[in-house]
């Protein structure tokens, strides 16, 4: 039997850890021992059916990417966005069907962003493939097609959206697969084999936690706000890196990687972590 999508992605995350030359993973140092997991039920519409929440989660993880964007933006930051959509979804439904035919405009009225926008053109052709692709079908349908499987999930929403498509880390194809399960939507029976869902934010919090080292000069351009190049060797590094060592965080903490993984993002959010910036990259990846 092939590997599955997480095996694949400690793989390469792994191979490319041992031959990283700007971040290095420190042995021995720890971090977040608990946190917070899961969505807020205020911020987030979970009221509603399995149905309509498995919509709601697929189109916001379908559009949860844009960070090395955000400071272009209106509003510019997750939570503003995730407002937004949820305001939206409470008081006219969340998109489904319009899906195919949604436009920067539409996308950016409910935003409150500007339509012409980059990132609001990249929200729109993202949420297209997703309408697309579900044409005709339940939410909870495309779930079905994974027969309980968080790794088959991933690997269709890899296979089938391009703007999932992130290998070899596949973070948003991941993480769709256990917000529909932290969410009530779904079920999947390996949901404890995802790794990590690796962006900015969590190797943020490692490094100020000192289990990664950065070498001095990615430190400084970090620090001084400049764009990485997406898919370069330091942003594969920095990938790569949280997700090795967060598989040793993980172990020794007798959790999940997906449950650390929540421990970290909710971590970064506090004083201490957003006082400091976290590398910066224009991808659709995170």
């Amino acid at each position: 039997m092939p590997p599955s999508l997480p095996e694949r992605v400690r793989t390469a995350s792994a191979e490319i850890t041992a031959q990283a030359e700007h971040v290095r993973v420190v042995d021995g140092v720890d971090s977040a021992a608990d946190g917070v997991v899961g969505f807020d039920p205020a911020r987030h519409p979970l009221e509603g059916d399995r149905e309509h929440v498995a919509r709601y989660v697929l189109v916001i993880d379908t559009i949860n990417f844009g960070s090395g964007w955000f400071s272009t933006l209106r509003h510019g930051e997750t939570e503003a966005m995730t407002d937004a959509l949820t305001a939206f979804a409470r008081a006219e439904g969340i998109w489904w069907d319009a899906l195919p035919s949604l436009t920067a405009g539409d996308v950016a009225a409910v935003l409150d962003e500007d339509p012409d926008h980059e990132l609001m053109g990249y929200y729109a052709q993202a949420l297209n493939e997703l309408g697309t692709w579900a044409a005709g079908r339940d939410a909870l349908d495309l779930v079905a097609l994974a027969g309980g499987s968080a790794a088959a999930f991933a690997e269709l929403l890899a296979i089938e959206l391009s703007f999932y498509a992130d290998e070899p880390f596949y973070k948003r194809a991941q993480i769709a697969a256990n917000d529909l399960v932290l969410a009530g939507a779904a079920e999947f029976r390996d949901i404890d084999d995802l790794t990590v869902f690796a962006d900015n934010f969590l190797p943020h919090v490692l490094r100020l936690d000192g289990v990664l080292e950065y070498d001095p000069a990615l430190a400084a351009r970090i620090d001084a706000g400049e764009l990485l190049e997406a898919g370069g060797a330091e942003e594969r590094e920095l990938r790569a890196c949280t997700i090795t060592a967060c598989e040793r965080l993980a172990r020794r903490a007798g959790v999940p990687p997906r449950i650390l993984d929540n421990w970290l993002w909710n971590r970064a959010l506090e004083a201490g972590y957003a006082s400091r910036p976290a590398h910066r990259c224009r991808t659709i990846y995170y």
